[in-house]
């Protein structure tokens, strides 16, 4: 057909604007805003639950707004009895992204705002689920080491509950701040494919618990959040120091892909690069971080002259995580319980836009074949 043969195709929607949004802005030249903020006016300034306000309410919080909203999000950080014994019984053997995806699906079953799609109750439930994400991933890691999950503590701040849930152990307060740091950086970054996902989900008037399981299948992907498991791959598979170069170049001569370099929309170095480079700069009292870190700056400086391209956000959010002791398998469920923040925002948008995201395509089969009856076949 001529409209179909004329038609263009965007391969992958390479700078396609499928929407507005107010939450996030991705500038191609090295920088990225939150609101309309420089992320490097942010880090470092100001707590999680403040981004996460940000986000919600297109607005830094006071104080007063920030003691109740951090409260908020530690009471509702335990999980329905089912959705724990559900967690525990799942096997040891399949991936943490698994667990995550079905268990984000079955909190939708306990919510108490039943079907309601008003503003203020998806607000709430977006509450809940920056909550109940990390709750999830604590629950997770501690069942597989056959431990209990301490409850969350009114005396602990949001990310103390969960660094203290997931480990066991009272937190931190340099991993607590690193912490901090590392999630403030994952919180959001415009239409990724899992926000683009969330928001082609929401756009259908699908409820938020859809969404977000859309978009944490997404971000399971390899080429997305999965790519920092990646990473520490390779960081292991290489072994001694002195072994980096013969390791990478090896790589590049076989024009293979080194994971955690380059960017879909960068063409500067990521802007959170330089920020979690110095957060495992910080953390090299620690041999194992040490030599990763040794890696990593030769690693770079190899790619980058050779190809020229700069390491992403996942090169040294792989280290920073190793770092805080979180096991490989748990770096992109991290990854999830920082961007959550971001989906139900992006949801909540979704919801105001009230438009179906539904692209078209350029077909490329065949017209007109003639039907062939079965017994003639």
């Amino acid at each position: 057909m001529a409209e179909e043969s004329e038609r263009d195709v965007v391969r992958g929607l390479k700078d396609v604007a499928a929407a507005e949004t107010r939450i996030s802005y991705v500038n191609p030249s090295g920088s990225l805003y939150y609101v309309g903020y420089n992320i490097d006016d942010l880090v470092g300034r100001i707590y999680y639950a403040e981004v996460a306000y940000l986000f919600m309410y297109r607005r830094l919080p006071n104080q007063r707004e920030l003691d109740k909203f951090s409260s908020d999000l530690v009471a509702e950080m335990r999980l329905p009895n089912e959705v724990v014994d559900s967690i525990r019984s799942t096997p040891k053997s399949c991936h943490p992204m698994d667990v995550l995806r079905t268990e984000v699906s079955h909190l939708g079953e306990f919510d108490p705002e039943g079907s309601s799609m008003s503003r203020n109750a998806n607000t709430r439930r977006a509450i809940r689920l920056i909550a109940q994400v990390p709750t999830i991933v604590a629950t997770l890691h501690r069942s597989r080491l056959d431990q209990s999950v301490p409850l969350p503590r009114d005396d602990y701040t949001f990310i103390e509950n969960f660094l203290y849930m997931f480990k066991g152990t009272p937190p931190d307060k340099d991993e607590t701040n690193v912490l901090h740091r590392l999630m403030i950086l994952h919180a959001d970054h415009g239409f990724n494919a899992s926000t683009f996902a969330a928001r082609v989900t929401a756009s259908t008037n699908s409820d938020m618990y859809s969404a977000v399981t859309s978009a944490i299948g997404t971000l399971k992907g390899p080429l997305h959040g999965g790519a920092s498991e990646k990473v520490m791959e390779m960081l292991d598979d290489i072994g001694l120091e002195e072994h980096v170069e013969e390791y990478i170049k090896g790589l590049l001569d076989e024009d293979k892909k080194i994971m955690g370099f380059g960017h879909r929309v960068y063409r500067a170095e990521d802007p959170r690069t330089k920020h979690l480079r110095g957060i495992v700069e910080n953390l090299c009292h620690r041999q194992r971080t040490m030599t990763l870190y040794n890696k990593c700056t030769k690693i770079e400086k190899i790619v980058h002259d050779r190809k020229s391209i700069y390491p992403n956000l996942d090169f040294y959010a792989a280290v920073a995580m190793d770092a805080l002791g979180v096991p490989q398998e748990f770096f992109t469920p991290f990854f999830c319980c920082s961007r959550i923040s971001g989906w139900v925002s992006h949801v909540i948008e979704q919801y105001e836009d009230a438009v179906l995201l539904r692209p078209s395509s350029k077909y490329i089969g065949e017209f007109g074949r003639p039907f062939v009856p079965i017994e003639q076949r």
